[in-house]
């Protein structure tokens, strides 16, 4: 890890932990060569210091009904620190949309949006994106795989 302040056995644990969050401490303190009681004052200090924020569940979005994936690029209409805020503010309150990330180049950000269908997607992109207040300009990817999740799952 790129100047992490993290030395080598915090390492371990983060990517023990990214790899299969559900371990026990005394699963993570075997693969790592600690007894239990410092691997737990690790990942404890590692959770308290904001070098872990959380452990979440990886779910097959299909098998919930959220089986259609888009990425987005939009371009907003003027570029204004308020502007900005605004629209950020809007798409993270918006369910459909699970990330939304500043970017530099011809977008100025990527959105992910999961829905059901394609008529959801529809409806969400005529009734919310493209009916707020700042008009974004939009260029939509549909996801055709489900690769990155595996390696992602649970790793925030």
């Amino acid at each position: 890890m790129p100047n992490s302040g993290l030395d080598a056995v915090d390492c371990r644990i983060v990517a023990e932990l990214q790899s299969n969050g559900r371990l026990s401490n005394v699963e993570l303190a075997d693969k790592i060569g600690l007894s239990p009681s410092p691997c737990l004052r690790r990942v404890k200090r590692l959770e308290r210091d904001g070098y872990i924020e959380g452990y979440r569940a990886a779910l097959r979005r299909d098998r919930i009904g959220l089986g259609f994936s888009v990425f987005l690029g939009i371009k907003l209409d003027g570029h204004t620190n308020e502007r900005a805020l605004q629209f950020e503010q809007a798409v993270i309150a918006m369910p459909e949309n699970v990330a939304c990330h500043l970017v530099s180049g011809e977008a100025d950000y990527f959105l992910e949006v999961v829905v059901p269908d394609l008529r959801d997607y529809q409806r969400f992109l005529v009734d919310k994106l493209l009916n707020m207040p700042i008009t974004p300009c939009t260029r939509a990817v549909p996801k055709a795989s489900a690769s990155g999740e595996a390696r992602t799952a649970g790793t925030s």
